[in-house]
């Protein structure tokens, strides 16, 4: 009995004594090469376990240990993240000096290579203007507004009296509204087998990047490739005629002679895709916060209330909102811009070097990843009096919308061409509940801010006529 108990302890000692070579290899591996002070963790998985358990404390805990700018490895991607505003800033304002955008390949394999997100340089300064053309305030105001809020009435209709997930309803949203807006989708079998395989894409963008049967990431791959073969279909049949601009496929296809020269098939579906799926968690989890956030403050959500409700005065029954009574919505944005403030909606974004770059004395090679963590921006009480407070009053001052650590919509040249879509979409959410119904949430629903801003067990509210 002793002697197998020695085994044992042998066993043991010997296991500590590999676990702590493999860890001490590792680190030497990377301590000779100029690079910032960190933990690269366990050879092969890093410092993963430790980024999924500790969560939005992982980037506070190697700060204070090595600084604001520090090297770890998560999900065997070798990453240098960034805490520093200055050097955030030199980051999102450089990308023509070797430092690209870094989405994770999982993004990139179901957006597609002819995707935003997979463009650099000229290419991605000209598809960019195209999308900036097709969601600029001029486009919003003569086309895209009247179909949203021709969308919001129906799809807010006969609330009263039930239970709803405001969660769900804002993610089925999401899908539905930029399929009607990009291609005239709206109802019947193609909307519903779409927006069905593009739940399972984006499920599958929260998971490893495993292509076995049965995993997430294989079912979004396999739905990735039936939302191509629909869009293919509609584009075969909308290349043969010449519609008159009916929605924004078509202006892609017939409107600017250069665009249609350039602008290929597979850099249209990358388009429709990355926007849905890029669109879907942030518009989601945004639209979501604010109504948690209103229903939780009193005194905002009369603010809010008053504010539409005095638009509807204005109106006759069922008369569309316009550009004007948007623009009138002046506190429902500062709600917006508080929540995606206080809830981080977008807490940083990835990089990645095609080049050594020297930064701040240290050297980052060529090929790792650099996430710029914005997260802490939100909280700064020299930007934001009283920083954990839900104010919205706080954006009357509209410099806030201005500085340079403002945020909130991504930075650099990559700053996200459908921010005011976005703002709109989720104001007319709020438009059409506010006017119509009152809420009261059902129970205590947790909401995690972790990778993404969710609501595990949904966030359900009982709706009455107002």
């Amino acid at each position: 009995m002793e002697e197998d108990l020695g085994w044992v302890f042998a066993g043991m000692l010997g296991l500590i004594f590999v676990c702590v070579f493999l860890v001490r290899r590792n680190e030497l591996m990377f301590r000779d090469k100029g690079l910032p002070p960190g933990s690269m963790g366990w050879p092969l998985f890093g410092e993963t376990i430790e980024f999924l358990r500790q969560g939005c404390n992982f980037s506070k805990i190697r700060s204070s240990r090595h600084g604001s700018l520090f090297k770890t490895n998560v999900l065997r991607c070798a990453l240098v993240v960034s805490m520093d505003p200055q050097v955030n800033k030199f980051i999102l304002m450089n990308e023509r000096k070797g430092l690209v955008p870094g989405y994770p390949q999982s993004m990139l394999d179901f957006a597609g290579t002819g995707a935003l997100p997979a463009m650099h340089g000229d290419l991605h300064k000209f598809m960019r203007g195209i999308l900036l053309s097709l969601f600029g305030p001029s486009a919003i105001r003569e086309q895209l507004l009247p179909k949203v809020d021709s969308f919001m009435q129906s799809y807010l209709d006969g609330l009263s009296g039930h239970i709803v997930d405001i969660q769900e309803k804002a993610g089925e949203m999401t899908f539905r509204l930029p399929l009607k807006l990009f291609a005239g989708i709206e109802t019947g079998q193609a909307a519903n087998i779409l927006v069905n395989e593009f739940r399972k894409l984006v499920r599958g963008g929260c998971s490893l990047p495993i292509n076995i049967r049965g995993t997430s990431y294989h079912r979004a791959l396999l739905a990735k490739g039936k939302i191509v073969s629909i869009f293919e279909d509609i584009l075969r049949e909308r290349r043969s005629c010449a519609c008159d601009g009916k929605d924004i496929l078509d202006a892609l296809l017939h409107g600017d002679e250069k665009a249609q020269r350039q602008i290929t098939n597979e850099q249209i579906i990358g388009l429709l895709i990355t926007i849905i799926f890029a669109g879907h968690d942030t518009v989601t989890a945004a639209s979501m916060m604010a109504f948690k956030y209103l229903h939780n403050h009193p005194r905002a959500l009369q603010e809010a209330r008053e504010e539409h409700l005095e638009i509807r005065k204005r109106k006759s029954s069922g008369e569309a909102i316009n550009w004007e009574d948007y623009k009138s919505m002046t506190f429902t944005r500062g709600v917006i811009l508080e929540t995606l403030r206080l809830a981080s909606i977008i807490p940083g974004v990835l990089r990645k070097t095609t080049e050594n770059q020297e930064i701040n004395g240290f050297t980052i090679p060529r090929g790792w990843k650099v996430y710029v963590c914005t997260r802490e921006y939100n909280y700064d009480p020299v930007q934001y009096h009283e920083p954990l407070a839900f104010d919205p009053w706080r954006w009357q001052d509209k410099s806030l919308e201005t500085h340079q650590f403002f945020t909130l919509f991504g930075g650099g040249t990559r700053l996200c061409p459908g921010k005011e879509l976005g703002i709109v979409q989720i104001s007319m959410f709020l438009h059409y509940f506010l006017t119509r119904y009152r809420c009261e949430e059902v129970g205590d629903q947790k909401i995690v801010q972790y990778l993404k801003v969710e609501a595990p067990k949904g966030l359900r509210f009982r709706v009455s006529d107002i």
